[in-house]
């Protein structure tokens, strides 16, 4: 549809069709399921039956057929014929869902996050979905909340990589193609930051925090071509982000020219009532409108209220046609005026959902995310001929998938069957019992150390433990991060009868590790995996893969450390060495992390030599300096490395942090290879906001490379 047309529709459209437009029901409100009756929660919202056919979009519906016997019949009701967009939360791919983000965070391969994003988008596409409510950009410092599972970690530049490169998966080139879907940025803004871990809880951080850190990867997500912007649940300067103007006006929209469609989160226009800022419905949305939301999700305060705003003249009726506007142009871009059905096809969504290239896929994926954390002795790869043993309520668990997994688990997906297909022989398993979910009021397996005692002739025994999926996530915040009493006491008994001990945590955050590490003589963070968590595990367990992740999150000692994270400031009473009294330090645990940023072990030993720093004048493209390091792979085994780049700004305006990711690349060395990397210094590299704007300022800089935030080789020069 050409510009003119679009105006000429927005122009004829009445303002109910408008206000429809802007608001977002679930798919039982279309009638999609007869069972449903629809009287009460109709009118809880004062939805009358026939604001249903000027509703714009719906979320979470699925099926090829299914949608477009839903976009016929809207199609058919609604006075102009205008098409829904169907949303949905394709988070980690849709049937073939490879592992959670966080995970993918470890991984630092951008091209394998836009290569699964791109399959999430073929099968999204094909069963009718237009646009994914992913990727999540929130930074996150806090392992208690419950949604770090769905960031890529801890690191601005690291996640805006990743950020990037899934809305480039998701998108591509164009999003009217019919194996694209559009792509929603999420929570803007700064919803990582929540107070307490605690969910939907009050974010309170300084400006120049704000947005050097925590705006940095939804800013990637625009620079990306981004289509949607969703509003956080949080506070920010005491104004919750859905009724705030400077940031959706002047942040989102006038400073970074971001042109896109802004939808709420779900009900967030009603929850502005109690979060204290609006007195009832009406209110909220006006300060909704004036904000800029576009898209109301599942309430309807704009259908019930706008009207009245207008005629009273506290909102003009441009904020409507604006919000109307950029809605059809989105529709418009997806090509649905065209075909309102886009990819939807029910035979092609049979072909693509799990078939064997995107489950090879997936098992890629999964073996580039997990994270060698331990292994003393070199216990792992496990060698050949030695009696493998089998424990611990994840050894032959479906529940591994992660969050927000729309597909069925199957066998293959266990640790069990996993071992089986790379050739493991288990000679016995023992407490196997799968963990529950403490949403449901599990908080433990049962005790059956007892069990164990079958495991005697064993030499190794794979221990399989962690949380379970559905304590990860939306609403599951924690306060306590250890595993379950009977699982660490699982861990002690096994190390107590002499067995050599492999733990493989699954979790969707990081878990407080320190009591069972001494238990353990290898650890392996597994997160949650997806459809082929079992193989990807194995793959690397037996050597078949060699583990090239780094933590994208660092693992705190205990959770009265929280939040401990990498790139934090120095204060002016630093702990250098032991602990002594008047200096910024704890009495009874260390200052730094258990596992750090950057951290992971491989099955190849890697050594950097051949530090040099060469300053550049004058250079067009902004360089200031050059740095480069030689790092060797000194073992028979070819691996994969990533090479961190660090800097820090020594003495400016404002205090900087005692170190920040700069860049970072993968290289692959064969056995006793030596390759030498580079790395640019920009001047952008060593900007930062200084509470006013972003600046640069000469002096003395840090630059440091290495293996992790705290193995690195380091350099100042004055720059």
């Amino acid at each position: 549809m050409t510009e003119k047309e679009l105006k000429e529709l927005l122009h004829s459209m009445s303002l109910q069709e408008k206000l429809g437009e802007m608001t977002q029901m679930a798919p039982n409100f279309f009638g999609t399921s007869d069972s449903v009756d629809l009287t009460g929660p109709m009118k809880a919202m004062n939805l009358k039956p026939e604001d249903v056919a000027y509703l714009g979009s719906t979320l979470n519906a699925f099926g090829a057929e299914k949608l477009i016997a839903m976009q016929k019949e809207h199609m058919e009701r609604q006075p102009h014929h205008i098409p829904l967009i169907f949303m949905a939360d394709v988070i980690h791919g849709l049937k073939t869902i490879y592992p959670v983000p966080l995970a993918m965070g470890c991984s630092f391969d951008t091209g394998l996050m836009e290569e699964s994003a791109a399959m999430a988008a073929r099968e999204s596409a094909a069963t009718g979905i237009h646009l994914t409510f992913s990727p999540m950009a929130d930074l996150v410092r806090d392992p208690r909340w419950g949604r770090v599972t769905e960031s890529p970690g801890e690191d601005p530049l690291l996640n805006a990589r990743m950020t990037a490169a899934t809305v480039k998966g998701y998108q591509g080139d164009d999003i009217s193609a019919p194996d694209r879907i559009a792509s929603c940025f999420k929570h803007f803004g700064g919803y990582g930051a929540s107070e307490g871990g605690r969910d939907y809880n009050t974010v309170d951080v300084s400006d120049g925090v704000l947005r050097e850190y925590y705006l940095t990867a939804y800013k990637a997500a625009v620079d990306a071509g981004a289509a949607m912007a969703m509003t956080s649940f949080n506070t920010i300067d005491r104004v919750p982000a859905t009724g705030n103007k400077k940031m959706f006006r002047k942040i989102l929209r006038e400073e970074w020219g971001f042109d896109g469609v802004a939808i709420t989160d779900f009900d967030a226009v009603g929850e502005l009532i109690p979060h204290g800022l609006a007195a009832d419905g009406k209110d909220a949305a006006e300060y909704a409108l004036k904000a800029g939301a576009d898209i109301e999700m599942m309430s309807t305060n704009y259908l019930n209220h706008a009207r009245e705003l207008i005629e009273e003249g506290k909102v003009d009726l441009s904020l409507i046609d604006e919000a109307v506007w950029r809605i059809l142009l989105l529709k418009n871009k997806l090509g649905l005026f065209e075909n309102p059905f886009k990819g939807a096809d029910p035979e092609k969504e049979k072909a693509l959902h799990l078939c064997p290239e995107h489950l090879a896929l997936a098992r890629k994926a999964g073996s580039k995310c997990v994270v060698l954390l331990k292994n003393e002795e070199n216990l792992l790869p496990l060698k050949k001929g030695v009696k493998v043993g089998l424990a611990g309520p994840f050894a032959d668990s479906t529940s591994v998938l992660g969050g927000w997994a729309f597909a069925d688990s199957s066998d293959r997906a266990t640790l069990k069957s996993g071992l089986l297909e790379d050739g493991v022989e288990i000679s016995a398993m023992a407490m196997t019992e799968e963990l529950g979910s403490m949403q449901h009021g599990i908080m433990d397996v049962s005790d059956q150390t007892a069990e164990l005692d079958a495991l005697a002739d064993c030499d190794v025994v794979i221990a399989a433990v962690g949380e379970h999926p559905d304590d990860t996530g939306e609403s599951a915040s924690k306060t306590i991060l250890r595993l379950s009493h009977n699982q660490e006491k699982m861990l002690e008994k096994l190390h107590d009868m002499g067995k050599k001990v492999i733990a493989i945590v699954f979790s969707g955050r990081p878990l407080e590790l320190r009591p069972v590490v001494p238990f353990c003589d290898a650890v392996v963070q597994a997160w949650f995996l997806g459809v082929e968590a079992g193989p990807a595990i194995a793959d690397v367990l037996t050597g078949t893969v060699n583990p090239s992740a780094r933590l994208s999150m660092s693992f705190p000692q205990t959770v009265g450390q929280i939040p401990v994270y990498y790139n934090h400031m120095n204060t002016g009473r630093p702990l250098e060495g032991p602990y002594h009294r008047f200096v910024s330090g704890y009495l009874d645990c260390p200052n730094e992390p258990l596992y750090p940023f950057g951290y992971g072990l491989s099955y190849s030993d890697y050594r950097y030599s051949g530090f040099t720093v060469r300053t550049v004048k004058n250079a067009e493209d902004g360089t200031l300096a050059e740095v480069s390091v030689d790092v060797e792979n000194v073992s028979d085994v070819p691996g994969r490395e990533t090479v961190q780049l660090y800097i820090r700004d020594v003495a400016a305006s404002v205090v900087r942090p005692v170190k920040e990711l700069k860049d970072f690349v993968q290289i692959d060395l064969g056995a006793h290879e030596k390759k030498t990397v580079v790395f640019k210094v920009t001047r952008e590299m060593l900007s930062f906001w200084n509470n006013e704007a972003v600046v640069f300022e000469h002096g003395d800089f840090d630059l440091m490379a290495g293996h992790s935030s705290e193995e690195v080789l380091k350099e100042r020069v004055a720059l």
